[in-house]
C-alpha cells in the first residue's frame, strides 16, 4: 500500500489566498507525484464537492476533498497558510489544509485511515503539533501516525473514570445512540462521530456512534439502540435503515452541527428525552438499504429483512415521482375531465386561454413522469443493494420492463437481477491498476449487458404475463372481495404504523399506481384511507377522554390530528409504544372498517400522499371521508374503552399509571 502522503505533497508556506488557489496548489504537487491524472478534471470534482457544502471546520481547518476518477491512489496533501484562507468556517480563515483526494473505487483500508485522519483532526494537541512543524518529512510522518500522541491514554482516562463517576453517583449515565454521514462520507461523517463522543466523555454521557460513510457502515447493535435514552442523526445524506430508531427522542441535524456543537446537541437530545418527545421516524422509511456495495451491517442480516430493505429503497425513491405525477393527472382530469387523457400533444396544440389545454398539459407532464416510475424503481433497488454501480444496469433493466409490458413487476425483478450481478462482479478480484475503472465503466457495461439480456430473452415475457393477471384481478375485485381485501390492508397498515407490514401494503398500493386501474386505484384509496386511522383516532381519544392520558400523551395527541389528517401513520407511534396492548389493537380495528367501507364505496385515489389535502381530486370524496371517520370513531372508542377499564380496576400501579408523572411513562415508552 502506497503512503498517503508523503514531504512532497506538504507545502508548509503555501501562499495561496483563495480556496480556489489552494486546492489548485495541492493539487499540481499531487499530479507531481503521478496520484492525479487528470488536473482540471479533478479539482472540477473538488469544486463539485465545494458546492455541497463548504468543507471549513471551526479551529481553522480547511478540508476540501472529493472521490474522482482522475484519482489513481488515495491521497493526501497538506498545506499551512500564514494569511489564512476562507472555507466557510464560521469561526474565521484556516490556516491548516487538508486536500484528500480519493478514487471512485478506493478500498475501505484506504479509507479507514483517511477517517482515522478525520477523527485525530480533533484533537488540539495533533493540530497544535501540525502548526509547530517545521520539516515536511517530520510532518507527513505525524500525519500518517508514526508519531506518538496522548490521545489514547487521555481517551482511557476519561472512559475509566466516566462510568466509575456514574456508578458513585448509582445511577446508569444517560445513553446516545448516533448516526453521521456526509455526501463524500470521507472527512465530516467521521470528525462529527469523534466530536460527539468527545463531548459524551465530557458530559458524562454514553455516546455511541455509526458511521455511515464511503467504506461501508457496521450497523449498531440493536440492544444498544434499545438501550438509548436518545438519539442524534447529524447527516447530509439520508440515514440508513431509519426505523431501527422509531421510538426514540430525536435530534436531527447536519454533520457540521455534529462537528462544531457535539454539547448543545446532547443537551438537546437530554431535553428532548426529559419532555418525552418521540420521534415520528417515517420513510417510505423502513431503510433505504446498505447503500455500499457489500461491506455493509445489512449484508449479516437475515435474508427477508435485507430483501425488504432493497424493495424499500426503490420504493422510497419512486414515490416522488409518483406523487408529482399523480397529482398532476388527478388535477387534469379535476379541470378537463377523464377524456382529457386522450387529448392531442401540448407541444403541437396548446392555447392559452382554453381550460382544456391546460388540463391536457398538466396529464402530459403528469405521465411523463410516470414514464419514470418503473426504471427508478429498479435503479434504486439494485443502488439499495451495490450503491452508485448498479444504477446504470437497474435503470436499463427497468426500461426494459416497460418495453416488455412487465410493468411493476418486471421493474422488481430487474433492480433485484442488477443488485445481484453488480455484487457478483464486485467480489471477483481485480488488480489495483483496474479498480478505478470498475465503478464507471466495467461493472455498468458488463451488468447492463447480462441484465438486459435476462429482461429480453429470459424472464421478460412471463412477468409481463403475470403483470397482465394480477391487473385483471384487481379490476374484477368486487362486491365481497373488494371488502375482504380492504380489510386486510387496513389491518396491515395500523398493525405497525410505519413499520414492515405497513410498508408491504404501501409499497403494494404505490406499485398499482406505476400502470393505473380502477382496481389500483381503490387499493391505493383504501389504503391511505386506513393509514391516517390511527394518529386521528389517537388525537380525538386524547380529547374526548383526557384523563386516561398523560400531560405529554395530551401534547403528542393535539400534534395528531395535523400527523392524521397528513397522512402519517407513525403519528401514533408514542401512543402504541405506551401502551401497545389497547392502542395496536384498537387502531386495527378502526383500519380494518376503514379499508373495508372504502372499498366497499369504490372510492379511488392517484396521489401516493397528501391525506385530506387530496380530497378534492379523489373519487367518490364524501363517502371516502365517510369511511375515515367511522374507523377513528371504531378505533377511538375501543382505545377509551380499554383504558377505562383499566383505569377502573383495582390496581393503586394503573392508576398512578394513567394519571400521575409523565415520568414512568416517558421510560416505558422509551
Amino acid at each position: 500500500m502506497s503512503e498517503l502522503i508523503t514531504a512532497e505533497l506538504v507545502d508548509l508556506d503555501l501562499s495561496a489566498t483563495t480556496k480556489d488557489a489552494a486546492a489548485r496548489s495541492l493539487a499540481e504537487r499531487m499530479v507531481a507525484a503521478h496520484r492525479v491524472t487528470d488536473l482540471d478534471g479533478f479539482l472540477a470534482d473538488v469544486a463539485a464537492r465545494e458546492a455541497q457544502m463548504p468543507t471549513g471546520l471551526d479551529g481553522g481547518i480547511g478540508i476540501p476533498h472529493c472521490r474522482s476518477e482522475h484519482v489513481n491512489a488515495p491521497t493526501l496533501a497538506f498545506g499551512r497558510s500564514a494569511a489564512g484562507i476562507d472555507f466557510g468556517a464560521a469561526d474565521g480563515p484556516a490556516d491548516l489544509i487538508f486536500l484528500i483526494a480519493a478514487p471512485a473505487g478506493a478500498d475501505d483500508d484506504h479509507l479507514t485511515i483517511l477517517s482515522g485522519l478525520a477523527r485525530r483532526l480533533m484533537d488540539p494537541e495533533f493540530t497544535a503539533a501540525l502548526r509547530a512543524g517545521t520539516d515536511p518529512a517530520a510532518v507527513a510522518a505525524l500525519i500518517r501516525g508514526e508519531e506518538p500522541t496522548e490521545e489514547p491514554a487521555e481517551e482511557e482516562a476519561g472512559e475509566g473514570t466516566e462510568p466509575e463517576t456514574a456508578e458513585a453517583a448509582g445511577s446508569a449515565p444517560f445513553r446516545i445512540v448516533a448516526v453521521t454521514s456526509c455526501p463524500t462520507g470521507i472527512a465530516h461523517t467521521y470528525m462529527a462521530a469523534e466530536s460527539l463522543a468527545a463531548a459524551g466523555r465530557a458530559e458524562g454521557v454514553e455516546v455511541t456512534v455509526e458511521t455511515q460513510g464511503s467504506g461501508g457502515f457496521e450497523k449498531l447493535d440493536p440492544a444498544v439502540i434499545a438501550a438509548a435514552d436518545a438519539v442524534i442523526w447529524a447527516h447530509d445524506v439520508e440515514v440508513r435503515e431509519k426505523a431501527r430508531f422509531r421510538n426514540k427522542p430525536l435530534v436531527d441535524v447536519g454533520v457540521k452541527a455534529g462537528i462544531n456543537r457535539p454539547a448543545e446537541l446532547i443537551a438537546e437530545a437530554r431535553r428532548k428525552a426529559e419532555r418525552g418527545e418521540i420521534a415520528a421516524v417515517s420513510e417510505a422509511d423502513g431503510g433505504s438499504g446498505s447503500g455500499d456495495g457489500g461491506g455493509s451491517g445489512a449484508d449479516h442480516a437475515h435474508f427477508g429483512v435485507r430483501l425488504r430493505t432493497y424493495l424499500m429503497s426503490g420504493v422510497s425513491y419512486m414515490v416522488p415521482f409518483v406523487a408529482a405525477g399523480g397529482l398532476l393527472i388527478a388535477l387534469s382530469f379535476a379541470i378537463g375531465g377523464y377524456e382529457i387523457a386522450s387529448a392531442k400533444s401540448v407541444a403541437d396544440h396548446f392555447v392559452w386561454g382554453e381550460a382544456d389545454s391546460w388540463a391536457a398539459l398538466l396529464n402530459q407532464i403528469g405521465s411523463a413522469a410516470f414514464a419514470f416510475l418503473v426504471p427508478v424503481l429498479a435503479g434504486y433497488i439494485a443502488y439499495g443493494m451495490a450503491d452508485r454501480p448498479a444504477l446504470v444496469p437497474g435503470f436499463v433493466g427497468g426500461s426494459i420492463a416497460l418495453t416488455v409490458n412487465a410493468g411493476f413487476l418486471g421493474g422488481l425483478v430487474a433492480g433485484l437481477l442488477a443488485g445481484a450481478v453488480v455484487m457478483a462482479i464486485q467480489r471477483v478480484p481485480v488488480h489495483a491498476t483496474l479498480r478505478g475503472i470498475m465503478p464507471v465503466l466495467v461493472i455498468p457495461l458488463i451488468a447492463s449487458a447480462f441484465v438486459g439480456f435476462l429482461m429480453f430473452i429470459v424472464v421478460g415475457k412471463p412477468i409481463a404475463s403475470l403483470q397482465n393477471a394480477l391487473t385483471d384481478w384487481l379490476n374484477g375485485l368486487s362486491g365481497s372481495n373488494a371488502v375482504i381485501l380492504g380489510v386486510v390492508l387496513g389491518l396491515m397498515m395500523c398493525f405497525d404504523m410505519g413499520g414492515p407490514l405497513n410498508k408491504v401494503a404501501y409499497a403494494f398500493a404505490v406499485g398499482g399506481l406505476a400502470d393505473p386501474t380502477d382496481g389500483s386505484l381503490k387499493v391505493m384509496a383504501a389504503v391511505m384511507a386506513a393509514g391516517m386511522v390511527p394518529p386521528l383516532a389517537m388525537a380525538l381519544a386524547t380529547t374526548v377522554r383526557k384523563k386516561l392520558f398523560t400531560k405529554t400523551e395530551r401534547e403528542n395527541g393535539r400534534a395528531a390530528w395535523v400527523l392524521g389528517a397528513s397522512f402519517i401513520t407513525e403519528g401514533a407511534i408514542p401512543f402504541a409504544a405506551a401502551d401497545p396492548l389497547r392502542v395496536i389493537p384498537s387502531v386495527m380495528a378502526g383500519g380494518a372498517v376503514t379499508g373495508a367501507l372504502s372499498m366497499a364505496f369504490g372510492a379511488t385515489l392517484r396521489a401516493p400522499h397528501g391525506g385530506v389535502f387530496v380530497v378534492p381530486l379523489i373519487g367518490e370524496p364524501f363517502l371516502y371521508l365517510l369511511a375515515i371517520a367511522a374507523g377513528t370513531l371504531v378505533a377511538t372508542a375501543l382505545v377509551v374503552l380499554l383504558k377505562g377499564a383499566r383505569r377502573a380496576a383495582p390496581d393503586a400501579a394503573g392508576e398512578a399509571g394513567a394519571t400521575g408523572s409523565d415520568d414512568s411513562r416517558v421510560t416505558v415508552a422509551a
